[in-house]
């Protein structure tokens, strides 16, 4: 298992220096995540997670975001 997270961590800090992955933070109490990633499709994403490695053990749920029209950095 150890060579199947150190292979998960290397793919994820790829996503992240790639600009795919933005966010990633540890959900308290759960081995859980929650994530923010920047693609141009709903088929790129999907060809993003399925290409990780947990992806066959991972209950995903994914929420569309759009940009607020008040927010500042819009």
């Amino acid at each position: 298992m150890s060579v199947l997270f150190h292979v998960r961590k290397t793919d994820v800090q790829q996503l992240q220096q790639c600009g795919k992955w933005l966010h990633l933070w540890r959900i308290t109490g759960e081995y859980a995540n929650f994530s923010i990633f920047d693609v141009e499709s709903n088929d790129e994403l999907h060809t993003l997670l399925a290409g990780l490695p947990l992806f066959p053990y991972m209950d995903i749920h994914v929420t569309p975001l759009a940009t607020h029209p008040c927010d500042i950095n819009a």
